[in-house]
């Protein structure tokens, strides 16, 4: 990586964890979560309602209703394993996942025409699936790019498979 970036990502990371306990993977299960639910969800929508302010309503109960459910499901998980940070791992992943999920929304928010909204959506969805790897590739000094395209492939399909639904809808 470039030297001039180290530094400034070494204090930036020192932010995001502590001596015991790394919270990306927190962050990682909320924000992949919201990306596949919430990027599903509208593909599957988009093209067989015909109302955007009901996709949008959708999603946005969507959203806070898995965000939720994920932080409790994080929060148990950790709490089994016997770790001390158990509510805050619970917490960054619901929040992790409330911020993508309203980051995906902001195209249906902002544009009247689905079809651009949608597109303004995926457009975000790599974007934050390829923001998300380069903070976590540079932090831990791995390559960014294959875990991206994991990511952006798991995403794709599950759009794919909800979009298909909601033709048959």
């Amino acid at each position: 990586f470039p030297m001039h970036i180290a530094p400034v990502g070494d204090k930036i990371f020192s932010m995001t964890r502590t001596k015991k306990f790394d919270f990306f993977g927190s962050a990682v299960l909320g924000m992949h979560d919201a990306v596949v639910s919430i990027t599903g969800t509208i593909a599957g929508l988009t093209f067989t309602l015909t109302n955007r302010r009901l996709i949008l309503l959708t999603c946005i109960i969507m959203s806070v209703v898995d965000a939720m459910s994920m932080t409790a499901a994080n929060y148990l998980a950790a709490k089994r394993d016997n770790n001390r940070h158990a509510i805050t791992a619970g917490f960054i992943t619901g929040g992790a996942y409330m911020i993508t999920s309203i980051l995906l929304l902001v195209p249906f928010a902002i544009f009247t025409n689905m079809t651009i909204a949608f597109i303004g959506t995926i457009l975000i969805t790599i974007a934050t699936l390829f923001g998300f790897n380069l903070y976590i590739g540079l932090y831990r000094k791995h390559d960014f790019i294959k875990p991206f395209l994991e990511m952006l492939i798991i995403c794709t399909v599950v759009s794919l498979i909800a979009f298909i639904i909601g033709q048959f809808a």
